[in-house]
């Protein structure tokens, strides 16, 4: 990018790519929708590049309703067949079916735990190296019922949800990041 500014390498310079590095990448995500949202793009981009799926979040959202997570585990079968014909996402059966199928766990969790943030940031965070974290998320996830949720799958969540800082250290939002105020990490209530 011509700004002069030091950036990750894989963000390029397309100008969606970088506006999303510069503001969103790496910083503490919080909320259930939103997380529902970030695993399900993240699963979502599974053999394909994150561009593809960032120029199509807006379509993600609007299929998804959202990404809540009650009106999303309500999805019938006729709504999901009419999803899997939306120009404005990825259109592969077995991806979209996992997003009602994990709004459904999303329930199960906030059912019995209080919900989605505190259950991820307590998988994300602690000890470990990244890579170990991610892997223990990911058998979690799956023994919650969760689908698309490998291990690279969480490191890559992981990543972008702010629960590491991966920026290179030569980024300019690598400092940013990790001067973060520490309630923005805050340690889950679980």
């Amino acid at each position: 990018m011509s700004d002069g500014r030091n950036r990750c390498t894989w963000c390029g310079d397309d100008p969606q790519y970088v506006a999303y590095h510069d503001v969103e990448w790496g910083v503490p995500l919080h909320g259930d929708p939103a997380l529902f949202e970030l695993l399900t793009l993240e699963g979502a981009q599974a053999g394909l590049s994150w561009l593809t799926i960032l120029r199509r979040r807006e379509g993600y959202r609007r299929v998804f309703a959202d990404f809540d997570p009650i009106k999303v585990a309500r999805f019938s079968d006729k709504k999901m067949e009419r999803i899997l014909t939306d120009p404005g996402i990825v259109r592969n059966r077995q991806k979209v079916e996992s997003v009602v199928g994990n709004a459904q766990a999303i329930l199960r969790i906030q059912k019995e735990r209080r919900s989605l943030d505190d259950f991820l940031w307590g998988l994300g965070i602690g000890p470990g190296n990244a890579p170990t974290r991610a892997g223990t998320m990911s058998k979690r996830l799956r023994t919650e019922g969760f689908r698309f949720v490998g291990p690279t799958i969480c490191l890559s969540f992981m990543q972008a949800s702010g629960m590491v800082n991966d920026h290179d250290k030569n980024c300019f939002r690598y400092s940013e990041i990790d001067n973060l105020p520490a309630q923005l990490l805050r340690p889950p209530s679980v």
